[in-house]
């Protein structure tokens, strides 16, 4: 009985060394280590065996049975490894796969633009912080609390006085807060508006701000430059309008149209954005005698720019990130 001890010990820790995947060595495990298997039924015959053979032979078993169980977690270790690893092994005869360079995005490429035509114009570029106080935003903009645009349906309040700005407007009135005139810059930059997004409407979109402060300013100026711009980004054939309108911080106010053609020869006005003469209010809130002094100023969207130069149809393209359309441009 002991030598049979012996001999299922050796030839379990044999047929061990042969185990080349995880399912054969769940195969020995029955065979050997379940409740049911050689090993433990090689315990159970201690009690059958001679009184002077028990200590002898309930040793043996034990030993027997304490090495195979340690050969077996061993080689399950090594197999589990050799799995892992050919799991992560690289095929190198397998096709790469290219990684995609990116490129400078349609909208930074438009503002790129922009500053070069308004810089050759004699413009300087100005910016201020994207989170606003009510005054810069509003007050100094000739903006009553009771009009609608202070609603924080129209706005994103971080705190009762507090918002993301809702137009780079605000970038004047740090301007003319800081420099007397002569003023003459242009301040790109994000606003924040709780629009509904559709195909021409985003709640995060970019502005152009243009500011001109002096003596004799006129709205002749306005117009002129605009034109030249008008003329510069979109071509020298491009029709555009000045259309009546009204914003608090301008008077008198108008709004620029671009008429378009579409690809069935259909033309439509586009509005591009509003402008006016400074109102006198504005001056007056940041220390500028308006007695003295004109000023004009206009907003445009630049995304509005971009779609109507590079013929984009649905603004929510440029914030998806696809490279296979970014790349077009």
């Amino acid at each position: 009985m002991l030598e049979q001890f012996e001999q299922v010990g050796k030839e379990a820790l044999a047929e061990l060394l042969k185990v080349r995947d995880l399912k054969a060595l769940e195969e020995f495990r029955i065979k050997y280590l379940s409740r049911k298997g050689l090993i433990m039924d090689l315990l159970s015959q201690v009690g059958k065996l001679p009184r002077e053979e028990k200590p002898r032979g309930g040793q043996l078993a034990n030993k027997t049975k304490n090495d195979v169980l340690a050969a077996f977690e061993e080689r399950k270790k090594a197999l589990e490894q050799t799995q892992k690893g050919q799991r992560e092994l690289i095929d190198v005869t397998l096709p790469g796969v290219p990684v995609q360079i990116g490129c400078r995005h349609v909208i930074m490429q438009t503002i790129d633009e922009l500053l070069d035509i308004f810089g050759r114009m004699g413009f300087g570029v100005a910016y201020g912080p994207e989170v606003e106080d009510e005054w810069h935003n509003f007050v100094a903009l000739n903006i009553p609390p009771e009009h609608p645009a202070r609603t924080p349906s129209d706005n994103f309040y971080i705190e009762d006085n507090v918002l993301l700005r809702s137009q780079t407007s605000t970038i004047q009135i740090r301007v003319m807060e800081k420099t007397k005139p002569p003023i003459r810059v242009v301040a790109p930059g994000r606003v924040y508006r709780p629009d509904a997004v559709d195909a021409t409407h985003m709640y995060m979109f970019h502005q152009l701000e243009a500011l001109v402060v002096d003596e004799g300013v006129t709205m002749v100026d306005l117009k002129t430059t605009i034109e030249q711009f008008i003329h510069v980004f979109f071509g020298p054939d491009t029709k555009w309008r000045f259309r009546p309108s009204f914003f608090p911080f301008t008077e008198p106010s108008a709004e620029v149209d671009l008429l378009l053609t579409d690809k069935s020869g259909n033309e439509r006005w586009v509005e591009m954005g509003g402008c006016g003469m400074v109102d006198p209010n504005v001056f007056d809130a940041v220390g500028i005698d308006s007695e003295k002094y004109t000023g004009w100023a206009f907003g445009f969207g630049i995304e509005r720019l971009a779609m109507r130069k590079y013929e984009i149809s649905d603004i929510r393209w440029l914030f998806e990130n696809d490279l296979r359309f970014l790349k077009q441009f």
